[in-house]
């Protein structure tokens, strides 16, 4: 049975096999469409980390990654939009700002009523150290004033 049909034309192209032969144009076809899928997938996840390497702070950080992985999950593309936008917008930081603002709060709420303004509560904690003016300096702006 090793034989051409009788009703088989005499030329019949490379591509086709014998009976009882392995099909190498088909094993060749399925490797590249393996490897065009795992490259495929490789692309759709380097793309959906592509806001995770913009964002620039911690908490900036961690709402893109979690705004990333609700995309992907859900496959509304809005929350990769949205993560690849809030990773390109760099925020101020208002934790120096907050920190003094806080501090200043601390300091207004122990004091004694009835102390003054510059004088800090006794056994107030300052986060600032005080001015310290040595005797020489002092009496030099005294002889001169």
């Amino acid at each position: 049975m090793n034989g051409i049909h009788p009703a088989a034309s005499d030329h019949l192209p490379a591509f086709i096999t014998a009976p009882d032969e392995t099909d190498v144009l088909m094993v060749v076809m399925a490797i590249i469409l393996l490897l065009f899928v795992l490259m495929v997938g490789v692309l759709y996840f380097r793309l959906h980390a592509l806001p995770e390497r913009f964002a620039h702070k911690k908490v900036q950080f961690e709402i893109v990654c979690v705004l990333a992985l609700l995309a992907m999950f859900t496959h509304m593309h809005i929350f990769w939009i949205a993560g690849l936008l809030l990773a390109l917008i760099d925020f101020p930081d208002f934790s120096g700002l907050l920190r003094r603002i806080a501090g200043s709060t601390e300091k207004i709420a122990t004091k004694e009523p009835g102390v003054a303004a510059d004088e800090p509560a006794a056994g107030a904690m300052t986060t600032t150290r005080e001015r310290q003016v040595s005797p020489k300096i002092e009496g030099a702006t005294m002889r001169s004033g």
